[in-house]
Formats: structure tokens, sequence, C-alpha cells
């Protein structure tokens, strides 16, 4: 600019502008430009240069003038943004200047795989916690983990020791599903020796309002398989069952050796063990979120909601009406594991159906009565022994024989129905624990601490075996 002013009529001028914007002063014109370009469009008329577009990629040489120069020992070394805990890659690097470190006091002996890094002894944990809890493997398993880290080393008997450190690792242990079969063999309950002698009892809840009744108590006899049911208003207490099985069903045949139930209120209360005990009676009671321990009443307990529902679809509150109904149409049916039906093994003969049939039963001699009593009981116990077996083989197939417990053992239990208290059960640990075995009190029932909010024993299939 001072050039142009200094030497206006001597000086040519030529100047390449990177910005188109800058060769419109000089065009334009006055009556389409505001005072300041007004201004200094008459400014520049009075020079004599010329103004051209030049693209920046075409004008670098000038560009350089205008760019800021800094020594080189000025210029600092670029930040990282990601620090490097955060990068895949140096995860690797890690671990290998470990090895090499190690491999100063333990050479490469030379006759491993080709492109692999030997791993001394006295680093083999380090390397084997790497591959199985770092953030590129994430707990992938004993195979995967062995694939995962032959890539890159080896050493002696590593497979061995991958195997053994994922089946003692604690976090793989409580968080794997298992996809084994079930662990524990099937033990059956004894089989009685005769009717009445052995009985298990559970009650019918979630049913609507009939007659003042909501609930029905049913008791099974195992030998006979012939049952009771007792409408109730509602779930009876503890004394309040004592008195409803000794008015229904200890008046009429007499007490039992055992009783077996699950762990409701009524049957887990001190007053009921107390009852058992002062009747000569043993209370069983089933084992924590296992209700095949009380089996026979479970499936009785479908047969009669299910003939219920076909008696009464129509009207489901007069269920109470055909109560006594479904009780003798359960009682005079044969029955697949004794192959009679439950009054024909308690008395030895069916009840007549019809009027004609009952000059074909007859009244037989009392000593006749009692032989033919003991013949039918002893028929029925055979085939409850060859039912039971066939049903312990046929579901042993998919069971697979648990280890042997000592007292003091430790063992994880399965967190799958325990009432934990969590966010998200989705995430929830499979396992907890471990816990110390007390005591068996037999090859498939365990008692579990009584400190826990959960059932006091848990049966096998719910445990979960492994080295702690």
């Amino acid at each position: 600019m001072e050039a142009l002013v200094g030497g206006s009529q001597t000086l040519l001028c030529c100047m390449d502008r990177s910005q188109e914007s800058s060769l419109y002063p000089r065009s334009q014109e006055t009556l389409t430009c505001n005072s300041r370009q007004a201004r200094w469009a008459l400014f520049f008329n009075q020079f004599d240069f010329v103004l051209s577009y030049r693209p920046g990629s075409k004008n670098q040489k000038p560009d350089a003038f205008s760019r800021q120069f800094d020594p080189p020992n000025m210029i600092s070394s670029p930040v990282r943004i990601i620090p490097p805990s955060k990068i895949v890659t140096p995860v690797r690097w890690g671990i290998e200047s470990i090895v090499r470190k190690a491999q100063q006091q333990e050479t490469d002996p030379g006759n491993g795989p080709p492109c692999r890094l030997f791993v001394p002894k006295a680093v083999c944990s380090d390397v084997l916690q790497w591959g199985l809890s770092s953030s590129i493997a994430c707990h992938p398993g004993a195979s995967r983990t062995l694939e995962f880290i032959g890539r890159c080393v080896w050493w002696p008997k590593m497979a061995e020791d991958i195997r053994a450190y994922v089946a003692a690792w604690s976090i793989c242990a409580q968080h794997n599903d298992s996809r084994s079969r079930p662990q524990g063999l099937l033990l059956p309950l004894p089989v009685p020796a005769r009717p009445w002698s052995h009985i298990s009892m559970d009650f019918v809840m979630g049913l609507p309002p009939s007659q003042g009744n909501k609930v029905i108590l049913l008791v099974v006899d195992r030998f006979s398989k012939a049952c009771h049911l007792v409408p109730l208003p509602k779930l009876p207490s503890a004394p309040q069952t004592a008195e409803i099985v000794l008015q229904h069903v200890f008046r009429l045949h007499g007490f039992p050796q055992d009783v077996v139930s699950d762990h409701g209120p009524q049957f887990a209360s001190r007053f009921w063990k107390a009852f058992c005990q002062l009747i000569g009676t043993t209370a069983s009671l089933s084992s924590g979120f296992h209700p095949q321990s009380n089996g026979q009443t479970e499936q009785t307990n479908q047969e009669i909601e299910t003939t219920l529902r076909c008696l009464v679809s129509s009207n489901p509150t007069s269920w109470s009406k055909h109560l006594i109904w479904a009780e003798f149409a359960h009682n005079v049916l044969r029955h697949s594991s004794t192959g009679m039906s439950p009054f024909e093994c308690q008395y030895g003969f069916q009840p007549p159906l019809f009027s004609e049939q009952e000059s074909e039963v007859g009244v037989p001699a009392a000593q006749h009565l009692v032989q033919r009593c003991r013949r039918v009981w002893r028929k029925a116990r055979d085939a409850l022994l060859k039912t039971s077996q066939l049903q312990q083989q046929w579901a042993n197939r998919r069971r697979r024989p648990a280890p042997t417990l000592r007292p003091g053992q430790k063992v994880w239990l399965s967190s799958k129905d325990l009432p934990l208290k969590v966010k998200s059960h989705k995430l929830t640990p499979k396992l907890i624990g471990p816990f110390k075995v007390i005591r068996k009190v037999n090859p498939v029932f365990l008692p579990v601490p009584a400190t826990q909010v959960f059932a006091h024993t848990s049966h096998l299939p719910c445990l979960m075996f492994k080295a702690c």
C-alpha cells in the first residue's frame, strides 16, 4: 500500500490473491455498494494495478511467509489422548516383556513349536491370569483359553496347567452355566410294607371360593396310592392341621410311621415336629427347591386338579360339591404302580359299582379275608418295588453319579431359586458360596448353614462340586 501511494505515476502492479472476494472492491458499482466500499473503490481507481484470483493450492510459496516459525527445540511431543491402559494392543506387550525378562533366568529349550514364545515356569501363573481374565479374553473357558494362549506362547504341559487353573478359578465357577447332566442318582423313598404306614401331605391352593372353602388338604397313602381330600376355608395353622388329620385320617387308619411334606410353615413349625414325636411318627421334610422328594403327592395333586377341571369347567365355584366324587374315582381306578386300584390294595376287593354285583362279592370269613389282604399286599409291594426300580433306571439315564462328600468339604450352591436381593437376576452369579458341608443326611441330601435366608437343606442337583 505504501508503494502504491509513493509511486503512483511510475509503478505498475499485478497482485495474485487467494481470496476471490478481494477482487470485488474495484468492480463494485456505486449504486450497489455501501459507503465504505465506495470509498475504497475511489481510492483504488487512482492507481494502475491489476488484481487476479489465484487459488491457495497454486500459491504455496508466498503463503510460507505468513506462517509462524518455531525453532526445533520448541516443538513439543504429541500428548496421548487415550491412556496406555485403555489400548488393546499394549496388553500383549506388557505380558511379553514379563516373559522375556524371565527368560534371562530360564532359557528356551528349543524343542517347542515354531514362532511361539517360551514361558518360564516362574511366570506361567502370570500368563494364565492374562489369558483368562484380560480384556481381550474375558474368561473364555479351558479349551478356548488353551487355543488363545497357544497362539503366541508355549511351555511344557501347558494344556494340563490351563485346565487345572480354569477349574480352580472361582469367577468362572460362579458365573458359567453348567451343560452337564444333573449330578446325583435317583434315590427313591423306601417302599412301605402295608397301607397307611407311610403317608404324604400337601395343600391345593388357588381355588375359587366354593361353599366357603378355598383350600384342599391332600393326604396320600404311599403304599396303596389312596387319598383323602379335605376342603378347608383357608390355609390352616400347625395346630389346626394336626386337628384336621386326626379327624379325617388318623381316626380311620391309625398313626403312620412317616409323614412326608414340603417346607410349608405348618410342617416346618416346632409344634408339628413335637406333635409327630408324641404320636411316634417321623416328620420328613422335602429338600429345598426339589418338589420331586414329595413327587407322589405332587402327581396326585395334578390328577385331582385335572378331574375337578373336567367336572366343574362350566361352574368353577361348585368344585366343593364334586370333591367326594373326585376322591372316589381316584380310589377305585387302577393305579399304574401297583396294577390295582387303591381300594382293592387296601381291602382285597373292588367295591361294587352296581347292585347286581353284591352277590358276586359276598362276605368271606375273617381268616380268609386276612389271608387275601396279605396276599394282595404282597402283590402290591412287589409291584411297587418293580416300579421303583424301573423309575430309578429311567431317571438315572439322564443323571451322573455325584462325588463322595465329606464333612468339612466346601461346595458351591446354585442361586437359581434363592430369594437374593439383587437388582438384576439375569446378571447374578450362577453359584454362591462356597459353603462347608456340615453332615450328610443321605447320599443326596445335605444341610447348609442355618444363617442363610433359604432352606437349610439342599438337594445334590442344586450344588456344584468344585475345588475351593
